[in-house]
């Protein structure tokens, strides 16, 4: 059991961080219906990573997180410019256009790369495993630091996320408000993928705050309870991971799965009954 706590410890510490920022995240991206805007940004960071990465640095590089950090504020500048008051066409179709052309920019780009099949291992599924105590810390100054900012901005972002109209009614910079969440989730995503890859990153992110919406009422209970689905979700993969010899990453995704389905289980079977006000 020793041996176990020595090498999950570290892991296990970055999914609690993980948890903290991408279930607040999650709720604005539930509210928005932008869904897979976190899958586009991360695939996009991904295609950033990717191209040092065919310049000459590494994927965990300092040179190739600026990389994949430059890529992401240009997908935010997208997503802010495309966000209209009278959609003619859904803001998740473009993020999905961005998303698909990323996600093949990435697959030509290591075509060129002499490990390519490893390179695209590594981004869908991170080296969560081998994650020292540097970057944990690293990473959650980062969070911490994005947290306060939009803690500061808190009416604003939850006005829009929530009701839009009603902010575009009073004349809000909506836009400008767009861009400032879209650059901060960028900071976040690229993070967050160059430790856990993209698809632990959108798990994180969209799991516990379904489970928040069909368990509980109000943001903040919502907030609770993404943060303990998070949390529990965490240790049932890092431990299945360790005990069945199971890769972190993709074992952390599977409970993640199972969660959702235990969870709407609970729902349907007893309704209101399960969910806190």
């Amino acid at each position: 059991m020793s041996e176990f706590f020595h090498l999950m410890a570290a892991p296990f510490v970055a999914c609690l961080v993980l948890t903290g920022i991408h279930a607040y995240l999650g709720l604005h991206v539930i509210e928005r219906q932008v869904i897979f805007v976190d899958l586009a940004l991360a695939q996009i960071a991904a295609l950033g990573a990717t191209i040092g990465l065919l310049m000459g640095f590494g994927l965990h590089s300092g040179a190739g997180y600026l990389f994949g950090l430059g890529f992401t504020f240009i997908g935010a500048v997208i997503f802010a410019l495309t966000r209209f008051q009278e959609e003619q066409i859904p803001h998740e179709a473009i993020i999905g256009v961005v998303y698909a052309v990323a996600a093949a920019a990435v697959i030509l780009v290591l075509s060129r790369s002499a490990e390519g099949d490893e390179d695209l291992k590594a981004l869908l599924v991170g080296h969560l495993l081998l994650v020292d105590w540097r970057e944990i810390a690293k990473v959650a100054g980062i969070y911490s630091a994005i947290g306060f900012l939009h803690w500061l901005a808190r009416k604003p972002l939850l006005l829009i996320s929530q009701r839009p109209s009603e902010a575009f009614a009073k004349g809000m910079p909506v836009r400008w408000w767009d861009l400032f969440f879209y650059i901060t989730f960028g900071f976040v995503v690229t993070s967050s993928v160059e430790m856990a890859g993209v698809l632990l990153v959108f798990s994180f992110l969209i799991v516990p705050s379904i489970c928040g919406v069909l368990l509980a009422k109000t943001i903040g209970s919502r907030l609770l309870v993404g943060w303990g689905i998070g949390t529990l979700t965490s240790v049932v993969g890092i431990s299945a991971s360790y005990f069945l010899d199971l890769p972190t990453g993709a074992a952390i995704v599977c409970a993640f799965g199972g969660m959702l389905l235990l969870v709407g289980l609970l729902r349907l079977v007893f309704g209101e009954r399960v969910v806190v006000r």
